[in-house]
Protein backbone atom coordinates (compact mmCIF):
# COMPACT_ATOMS: atom_id res chain seq x y z
CA UNK A 1 0.00 0.00 0.00
CA UNK A 2 0.99 3.94 -0.42
CA UNK A 3 1.42 4.34 3.43
CA UNK A 4 4.69 1.57 3.43
CA UNK A 5 6.19 4.56 1.54
CA UNK A 6 5.11 7.68 3.99
CA UNK A 7 7.77 8.77 6.86
CA UNK A 8 6.57 10.27 9.87
CA UNK A 9 7.56 13.88 10.70
CA UNK A 10 6.85 16.89 12.71
CA UNK A 11 4.69 20.10 11.45
CA UNK A 12 3.05 22.80 14.11
CA UNK A 13 -0.84 22.28 15.52
CA UNK A 14 -1.76 25.59 14.94
CA UNK A 15 -1.05 29.58 13.81
CA UNK A 16 0.40 31.40 16.59
CA UNK A 17 1.63 34.71 17.48
CA UNK A 18 4.10 35.91 20.06
CA UNK A 19 5.77 39.25 20.68
CA UNK A 20 8.67 40.90 22.89
CA UNK A 21 10.67 43.88 23.57
CA UNK A 22 14.28 44.38 23.83
CA UNK A 23 15.82 47.54 24.03
CA UNK A 24 12.84 49.35 22.59
CA UNK A 25 12.54 46.82 19.68
CA UNK A 26 9.49 45.17 19.59
CA UNK A 27 9.45 41.86 17.74
CA UNK A 28 6.22 40.12 16.64
CA UNK A 29 6.76 36.45 16.16
CA UNK A 30 3.82 34.23 14.03
CA UNK A 31 4.22 30.73 13.03
CA UNK A 32 2.21 28.84 10.73
CA UNK A 33 1.63 25.33 9.29
CA UNK A 34 1.67 25.45 5.29
CA UNK A 35 1.60 23.05 2.92
CA UNK A 36 2.57 24.62 -0.07
CA UNK A 37 4.88 27.44 -1.37
CA UNK A 38 2.49 29.48 -2.79
CA UNK A 39 0.58 29.56 0.61
CA UNK A 40 3.29 30.55 2.63
CA UNK A 41 4.03 33.33 0.15
CA UNK A 42 0.37 34.09 0.24
CA UNK A 43 0.87 34.66 4.35
CA UNK A 44 4.07 36.74 3.89
CA UNK A 45 2.79 39.17 1.64
CA UNK A 46 -0.41 38.95 4.06
CA UNK A 47 1.67 39.84 7.26
CA UNK A 48 3.68 42.43 5.27
CA UNK A 49 0.76 44.16 4.29
CA UNK A 50 -0.73 43.85 7.74
CA UNK A 51 2.36 45.33 9.09
CA UNK A 52 3.45 47.92 6.42
CA UNK A 53 5.12 50.31 8.67
CA UNK A 54 7.66 47.53 10.46
CA UNK A 55 10.93 48.21 9.80
CA UNK A 56 11.42 44.30 8.74
CA UNK A 57 9.44 41.29 8.13
CA UNK A 58 11.83 38.63 8.41
CA UNK A 59 10.83 34.77 7.20
CA UNK A 60 11.95 31.16 7.10
CA UNK A 61 9.80 28.25 5.95
CA UNK A 62 10.43 24.14 5.39
CA UNK A 63 8.45 21.97 3.27
CA UNK A 64 8.11 18.14 3.00
CA UNK A 65 8.35 18.69 -0.82
CA UNK A 66 12.28 20.33 -0.32
CA UNK A 67 11.38 23.81 -0.44
CA UNK A 68 13.10 25.98 1.82
CA UNK A 69 13.84 29.96 2.06
CA UNK A 70 15.00 32.17 4.73
CA UNK A 71 15.15 36.23 3.99
CA UNK A 72 16.59 38.48 6.31
CA UNK A 73 14.37 41.56 4.90
CA UNK A 74 17.44 44.31 4.93
CA UNK A 75 18.76 43.43 8.40
CA UNK A 76 22.58 42.56 8.18
CA UNK A 77 22.90 39.32 6.54
CA UNK A 78 23.20 35.68 8.37
CA UNK A 79 21.48 37.92 11.64
CA UNK A 80 17.53 37.14 10.56
CA UNK A 81 16.69 34.51 8.43
CA UNK A 82 19.06 32.15 8.70
CA UNK A 83 18.88 31.89 12.96
CA UNK A 84 15.40 31.62 12.22
CA UNK A 85 15.29 28.69 9.75
CA UNK A 86 18.13 27.28 12.10
CA UNK A 87 15.13 26.99 14.47
CA UNK A 88 13.27 24.97 12.20
CA UNK A 89 15.86 22.61 11.49
CA UNK A 90 16.82 22.09 15.41
CA UNK A 91 12.69 21.87 15.86
CA UNK A 92 12.95 19.44 13.09
CA UNK A 93 9.45 20.59 11.74
CA UNK A 94 8.37 20.94 8.23
CA UNK A 95 5.59 22.57 6.35
CA UNK A 96 6.36 25.36 8.68
CA UNK A 97 6.42 29.11 7.90
CA UNK A 98 7.70 31.35 10.99
CA UNK A 99 7.74 35.70 10.31
CA UNK A 100 9.07 37.46 12.65
CA UNK A 101 8.18 41.37 12.18
CA UNK A 102 10.68 44.22 14.19
CA UNK A 103 9.85 47.51 14.93
CA UNK A 104 13.19 49.55 15.64
CA UNK A 105 13.55 50.87 18.79
CA UNK A 106 16.22 53.40 18.33
CA UNK A 107 18.40 50.82 20.23
CA UNK A 108 20.94 49.21 17.66
CA UNK A 109 21.11 45.65 19.22
CA UNK A 110 24.86 44.51 16.68
CA UNK A 111 24.90 41.76 15.09
CA UNK A 112 24.83 39.13 18.36
CA UNK A 113 21.91 40.94 19.08
CA UNK A 114 19.52 40.73 16.54
CA UNK A 115 20.70 36.83 16.07
CA UNK A 116 19.26 35.99 19.53
CA UNK A 117 16.59 38.24 18.69
CA UNK A 118 15.46 36.71 15.67
CA UNK A 119 15.93 33.28 17.29
CA UNK A 120 13.87 33.96 20.36
CA UNK A 121 11.53 35.43 18.03
CA UNK A 122 10.82 32.06 15.94
CA UNK A 123 11.49 29.73 18.76
CA UNK A 124 8.77 31.23 21.06
CA UNK A 125 6.26 31.05 17.74
CA UNK A 126 7.37 27.66 17.02
CA UNK A 127 6.80 26.47 20.95
CA UNK A 128 3.83 28.75 21.18
CA UNK A 129 2.01 27.05 17.84
CA UNK A 130 3.06 23.50 19.49
CA UNK A 131 4.60 20.44 18.09
CA UNK A 132 2.20 18.19 15.98
CA UNK A 133 3.85 14.11 15.32
CA UNK A 134 2.15 13.26 11.81
CA UNK A 135 2.10 9.48 11.61
CA UNK A 136 1.50 7.20 9.04
CA UNK A 137 -1.98 5.78 9.73
CA UNK A 138 -5.14 3.20 9.11
CA UNK A 139 -8.30 4.36 9.08
CA UNK A 140 -10.96 1.76 10.82
CA UNK A 141 -14.55 1.77 10.93
CA UNK A 142 -16.10 0.07 13.70
CA UNK A 143 -19.51 -0.62 14.66
CA UNK A 144 -19.89 -1.45 18.72
CA UNK A 145 -22.92 -2.40 20.46
CA UNK A 146 -22.87 -0.75 23.44
CA UNK A 147 -21.78 -3.49 26.08
CA UNK A 148 -18.45 -3.49 24.28
CA UNK A 149 -17.09 -0.47 24.68
CA UNK A 150 -15.79 0.10 27.25
CA UNK A 151 -13.33 -3.01 26.69
CA UNK A 152 -13.54 -1.53 23.04
CA UNK A 153 -12.32 1.96 24.09
CA UNK A 154 -9.68 0.28 26.25
CA UNK A 155 -7.66 -1.07 23.20
CA UNK A 156 -8.51 2.11 20.86
CA UNK A 157 -6.69 4.18 23.71
CA UNK A 158 -3.42 1.87 23.22
CA UNK A 159 -3.48 1.98 19.30
CA UNK A 160 -4.34 5.40 18.19
CA UNK A 161 -7.23 8.38 17.79
CA UNK A 162 -10.81 8.12 17.93
CA UNK A 163 -11.91 10.37 15.01
CA UNK A 164 -15.70 10.24 15.11
CA UNK A 165 -18.14 8.54 16.91
CA UNK A 166 -22.01 8.67 16.15
CA UNK A 167 -23.81 7.23 18.44
CA UNK A 168 -27.29 5.91 17.63
CA UNK A 169 -28.64 1.99 18.27
CA UNK A 170 -25.19 1.10 18.35
CA UNK A 171 -21.81 2.88 18.41
CA UNK A 172 -20.30 3.68 14.45
CA UNK A 173 -16.96 4.55 15.42
CA UNK A 174 -13.99 6.06 12.95
CA UNK A 175 -10.58 4.85 14.34
CA UNK A 176 -6.78 6.12 13.07
CA UNK A 177 -4.63 3.62 13.93
CA UNK A 178 -0.49 3.53 13.80
CA UNK A 179 -0.01 1.66 10.29
CA UNK A 180 2.69 -0.24 11.86
CA UNK A 181 0.86 -1.62 14.78
CA UNK A 182 -1.93 -2.63 13.24
CA UNK A 183 -2.22 -5.76 13.23
CA UNK A 184 -0.90 -5.84 17.22
CA UNK A 185 -4.76 -3.60 17.14
CA UNK A 186 -6.70 -5.95 15.39
CA UNK A 187 -5.39 -8.88 17.81
CA UNK A 188 -6.55 -7.08 20.70
CA UNK A 189 -9.58 -6.04 19.65
CA UNK A 190 -10.67 -9.23 18.67
CA UNK A 191 -8.96 -11.07 21.92
CA UNK A 192 -10.90 -8.29 24.11
CA UNK A 193 -14.44 -8.82 22.51
CA UNK A 194 -13.70 -12.60 22.04
CA UNK A 195 -14.48 -12.21 18.20
CA UNK A 196 -17.67 -10.13 18.16
CA UNK A 197 -16.32 -6.49 17.23
CA UNK A 198 -14.57 -6.15 14.13
CA UNK A 199 -12.93 -3.31 12.20
CA UNK A 200 -12.94 -2.29 8.58
CA UNK A 201 -9.52 -0.33 6.89
CA UNK A 202 -10.43 1.78 4.50
CA UNK A 203 -8.14 4.37 3.92
CA UNK A 204 -4.53 5.05 5.00
CA UNK A 205 -2.64 8.64 5.09
CA UNK A 206 -1.15 10.79 7.66
CA UNK A 207 -3.33 11.63 11.06
CA UNK A 208 -1.31 14.03 14.02
CA UNK A 209 -0.64 13.17 17.27
CA UNK A 210 0.39 15.47 20.19
CA UNK A 211 3.00 12.82 21.85
CA UNK A 212 5.03 11.08 19.60
CA UNK A 213 3.57 7.64 20.61
CA UNK A 214 0.16 7.45 19.98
Amino acid sequence: METVALKPYKTVSNPSETEYVINRSRFIGRCFPVTEEAEALAILERIRKQHWDATHNCFAYRLRSGAARYSDDGEPQGTAGLPMMEVLKKRDVLDVLVISTRYFGGILLGAGGLVRAYTRSASDAVETAGILHMLPCTGFRLRVEYPYWNGVQTVLNRFGAVERTDYSDAIDCVFRCRSDRADAFLKALCERTEGRVSAEAFDEGYYGFTEPEA
